[in-house]
């Protein structure tokens, strides 16, 4: 997936979950941060991020923060960007655990009580996948969630329930950084989150993850990573 025009700038505060003050071209600016995470190990004063120009009437900023630089690493923390990565990569057929190219792709397909993000049909059957996107970076290693998430949580039991009914389920963990040792549950922030994936992995959901290669205006699915739970 690509962006339009973006633009290097310098981080400075962010007042509230949806915006942040970054100085682009020796002028402050008001940007949308598109994650609602935490995120605070990477905004931190002074860090480079990068902005996507937007346009749109309906918009109360000009800019939208799309990524930052931590050390060596350059993270995407767009939350959309996972879902439109992995749309791309499953219409291409490019992760072959989920049975190659499908023959039917739906995104925010209904089940249970919530909406997963695909349902798909392949050689394989049905398979319902929810994605989830990583950017707690510690120590080489990718974390999931930097926040407490009932509402991820809900979407691992619908999964659950999903493989119950006889269709194939799959958790897609698309780590917006590269390179990644390995992906894990985030213990400090949610430790039942690592409970519900033992659960989800013993009743036979597969437990998948993909880290990116990331440039300031693109985001692609790279290679697989390996889930510990």
């Amino acid at each position: 997936m690509r962006y339009g025009a973006v633009s290097p700038a310098v981080f400075m505060h962010r007042p509230n979950r949806f915006v942040a003050r970054c100085l682009l071209d020796g002028r402050e600016v008001a940007v949308h941060v598109k994650n609602t995470g935490r995120c605070r190990e990477l905004l931190v004063p002074g860090a480079r991020v990068y902005l996507e120009h937007a346009s749109g009437s309906n918009r109360k900023t000009e800019f939208s923060l799309i990524a930052v630089e931590k050390g060596t690493l350059l993270i995407n923390i767009d939350s959309q960007a996972p879902n439109a990565a992995a749309a791309e990569a499953l219409a291409t057929g490019l992760l072959p655990e989920l049975g190659g190219r499908p023959s039917l792709l739906r995104r925010e397909a209904a089940f249970g009580d919530s909406r997963l993000d695909f349902y798909l049909k392949t050689g394989r059957g049905g398979c319902f996948l929810e994605v989830k996107g990583v950017t707690l970076e510690d120590g080489g290693a990718g974390y999931f969630p930097d926040a407490p998430t009932l509402r991820g949580q809900r979407h691992v039991k619908e999964l659950i329930r999903a493989v119950e009914k006889g269709y194939d389920a799959a958790l897609l963990f698309v780590v917006q950084f590269s390179p990644v040792s390995f992906v894990s549950p985030y213990d400090v922030t949610m430790p039942s989150f690592r409970e519900a994936l033992r659960a989800a992995k013993a009743a036979g959901v597969r437990l998948l993850a993909y880290d990116c290669a990331v440039t300031p205006n693109s985001m692609t699915l790279r290679a697989p990573v390996e889930v510990r739970v």
